[in-house]
């Protein structure tokens, strides 16, 4: 269930009304057919009048409603909508594998000159792999965690005959190798949970690609990575499909990341198509008023913005006009860290115990009423500092301040008295909120084990909670499971505000949510730090959000602290070649936007 304070979309518009709207900006038919075109002549991919509706306990529900569009070789399309949109449902349909209840009820899907809209289930296999390949969002969930990974590359060579089984081994490393794994033939003998994130991501572009298909999907296949790691892998998936002549279908929600890989951008919302062209003509000139809100709600390019912003002498720009405005004159430090060093034991390969240096010798300070981003890859160790400012993890050495005062050896007594001024929110909002407690229960929980109030008086400060955080009362009824992702992390803003905090940690607070989902819960923050003059410090790897959010920001690699400054000096000028790295790496960075 959704709720209209969630949404900063306005109701679904009569559908003939919209069709005209669509048809006015595409020009009757899908941009890329009036693009030039050695291959105008015969497209690859032509979607024409395309519906797909899932059977309910009502009826059909529709998800996507008169899709058209053209993918002609080689070349990449990208397809651009926040979660919902029938972005995935529509690549799903492209290749056959439409969940659960699932189905084309109207238009027609050819590929290769072939319609392709109901193919029996052995020509579906026979045309998965060699004619259309698929790189899935979550590796994690994508990969076998009980097969090892040579045999799962292997399983996509033999179901598709691509090469001799006596030559089947070596062309798994080959494989392997070309999707940037070092030390191919000892890695085809471990499992997923050995690799990481972005090693498993090439992994499944491996598969993807190991029959050489003439399409291949993509379907958000970097947007659980961070910005380097994203960056590197888009890098190298572009150069392989260049080299086989392969184009692909690219599914995101980041339509500065869309802009940067594909020439056509698709524009999704609520099933339909709504605006269609060249990549960076919709970014400076979008037409439809859905896409004008991407563009406007997408940190990688509201950075963008700023870094042009500057170049052309300007300031201060819109995106820059955020917080409580303290920024740049408060100076008493609320949060101190002085030399935190955390070390972990770990087992060895052969099972000696190890040492694991997670954060060595770190030590910055978070201003009051201010934003302090802390940055970096992961494993770079900020969660770990984030963990010990909250004392969740017991520094090796070094000590954690608050208000001046040394929390490091803080009783137990202290430390709970401590946490009504130090509240967090955390990444996931699924995973944070008890399935089976209310939203009014889970607010409330704070209040109630600080022994704060009357039950009467609680539930007054639960719907004065519910109203800061923009989510209507009657919102308390309900359980998480019955709430959009945006408005369960508000629950979790709500709750953290319950006891009145100083000082808020905010644990990759919005990397899991949506562009335009973020930017409210963004603006949200914002409005909360200049009411309550908050101190927020915010943990996260996109340094995108940090460019609109952060007053200062502190730069983590491999545990150690690289670099700090003020947001606008670290920006404008880097010291280290690693922070370059990560500022180069945003999604957009290199898109020159007009202002």
């Amino acid at each position: 269930m959704t709720d209209p304070h969630d949404s900063t979309t306005p109701p679904a518009s009569d559908h003939d009304v919209e069709q005209a709207v669509t048809r006015a900006v595409l020009g009757g038919a899908s941009a890329s057919d009036e693009v030039d075109h050695p291959d105008d002549a015969n497209p690859l991919l032509r979607i024409t009048d395309l519906e797909v509706a899932f059977q309910s306990s009502t009826g059909m529900v529709p998800a996507v409603r008169g899709a058209n569009l053209t993918v002609y070789p080689g070349q990449t399309v990208a397809i651009v909508g926040e979660s919902g949109s029938g972005k995935s449902t529509t690549a799903a349909a492209v290749i056959g594998l439409l969940p659960g209840t699932g189905r084309i009820t109207g238009g027609t899907i050819e590929f290769d000159g072939r319609d392709i809209t109901h193919l029996t289930t052995k020509q579906w296999v026979e045309l998965r792999g060699s004619g259309i390949g698929l790189v899935p969002q979550d590796p994690m969930t994508n990969l076998n965690p009980v097969q090892r990974i040579g045999t799962q590359v292997k399983e996509a060579l033999t179901a598709n005959n691509v090469v001799p089984r006596s030559e089947v081994g070596a062309r798994v490393a080959t494989l392997l190798e070309e999707a940037g794994l070092p030390e191919a033939e000892n890695r085809v003998k471990q499992y997923p949970h050995e690799f990481s994130g972005g090693m498993r991501q090439r992994v499944l572009i491996a598969i993807g690609l190991a029959a050489h298909p003439k399409l291949l999907i993509a379907d958000e296949p970097t947007s659980a990575l961070d910005v380097t790691v994203q960056r590197r892998i888009l890098d190298h998936l572009a150069t392989m499909t260049a080299e086989l002549g392969t184009a692909v279908l690219f599914i995101t929600h980041d339509l500065g990341l869309a802009a940067e890989r594909a020439e056509q951008l698709v524009v999704m919302h609520r099933g339909r198509i709504v605006e269609s062209g060249p990549a960076l003509e919709i970014l400076q000139h979008p037409q439809h008023p859905y896409t004008k809100r991407l563009v406007s709600a997408a940190p990688s390019l509201a950075s963008a913005r700023i870094e042009s912003a500057h170049a052309h002498g300007i300031q201060v720009t819109d995106e820059e006009l955020t917080g409580s405005g303290l920024g740049s004159i408060s100076t008493k430090e609320i949060v101190r860290v002085e030399h935190l060093t955390k070390e972990f034991d770990v087992r060895g390969t052969k099972g000696e115990a190890k040492t694991l240096l997670a954060v060595d010798d770190v030590s910055f300070a978070l201003r009051q009423g201010t934003t302090l981003a802390l940055v970096g890859e992961s494993g770079s160790g900020k969660s770990t500092v984030a963990n010990m400012v909250l004392h969740l993890l017991e520094p090796t050495s070094g000590r954690v301040f608050y208000d001046g005062e040394d929390t490091t050896a803080y009783t137990e007594k202290q430390l709970f008295a401590l946490r009504r001024k130090l509240q967090v929110v955390f990444q996931n909002p699924y995973g944070s909120l008890d399935p089976q407690y209310s939203i009014y229960r889970v607010i409330e929980e704070p209040l109630r084990v600080h022994g704060i109030g009357s039950k009467k008086e609680r539930q007054s400060r639960v719907e004065e909670l519910l109203d800061l955080v923009a989510l209507p009362r009657s919102t308390m009824r309900r359980y998480p499971n019955e709430l959009s992702g945006g408005q369960r992390q508000r629950v979790a803003v709500a709750r953290a505000l319950a006891l009145n905090p100083e000082v808020i940690v905010l644990d990759e607070a919005v990397s899991a949510l949506d562009v335009l989902v973020q930017n409210q819960i963004l603006y949200l923050l914002n409005d909360l730090q200049a009411q309550f003059k908050l101190s927020y410090l915010f943990i996260t790897h996109d340094l995108a959000v940090v460019r609109q959010i952060a007053d200062d920001v502190v730069v983590m690699e491999h545990g150690r602290l690289v670099e700090a400054a003020p947001s606008d000096r670290l920006f404008d000028h880097p010291v280290q070649d690693y922070t370059r790295e990560l500022i180069d790496a945003v999604p957009g960075r290199a898109i020159q936007l007009n202002l």
